[in-house]
């Protein structure tokens, strides 16, 4: 057998090997989810016995979205970047209202506006102001539509978002920062897209 080939035979072992092992991690991960879905469950049965609490689940119940599990953190930092004009709440109600597809179809700002805690008369010019924020920050991503600049929002990934800041020099890297990393590592997160 000449060099070449014992290589060849050499990699397609490797990638073989690779690929089993993707694949044993994917299903240890997912049984590994299952086991602390029923620890979970005997804690709830075993803490609170008898009472009868009527408690949501994403997979059964709808009107509910998934969100970001560090998303507090992503709240903080951007809350930390408008001084004196919070972001986080306007951000928040954009999350509530999106679709699996990242997308969200505005067509009442006055309803988004009070969600966002926006009540008064200038309710909707206040809202308006933070998501030009939120744009220009790199968080959403938005085409006008027939209610104005803000009809189609998408929410571009946060975790890109902070990091596409962070190499610009406008997030510095301190204790907020530090802790969204940790979390992000906790939950298994990734800062790509």
């Amino acid at each position: 057998m000449n060099n070449s080939l014992i290589l060849l035979v050499f990699f397609n072992k490797l990638v073989s090997i690779d690929k089993r092992e993707t694949t044993m991690s994917a299903r240890a991960r997912k049984a590994g989810k299952r086991n602390q879905s029923e620890r979970r469950q005997d804690l709830i049965e075993k803490l609170w016995e008898d009472d009868e609490i009527d408690t949501w689940h994403r997979l059964e119940n709808d009107g509910y979205s998934t969100v970001p599990r560090y998303l507090p953190l992503i709240g903080d930092l951007m809350d930390g970047l408008s001084k004196g004009s919070p972001l986080s709440t306007t951000y928040l109600a954009l999350w509530f209202r999106v679709s699996d597809e990242g997308l969200i179809e505005i067509r009442d700002k006055a309803a988004l506006a009070f969600e966002s805690g926006f009540a008064s008369e200038r309710g909707v010019t206040t809202w308006a102001g933070r998501m030009k924020k939120l744009k220009e920050l790199g968080f959403i991503s938005c085409r006008e539509g027939s209610t104005g600049e803000f009809h189609y929002v998408l929410i571009v990934h946060p975790l890109v978002a902070v990091k596409k800041l962070l190499d610009e020099g406008i997030i510095p890297k301190g204790k907020t920062y530090n802790i969204l990393s940790e979390r992000v590592i906790e939950v298994g997160a990734s800062w790509e897209g």
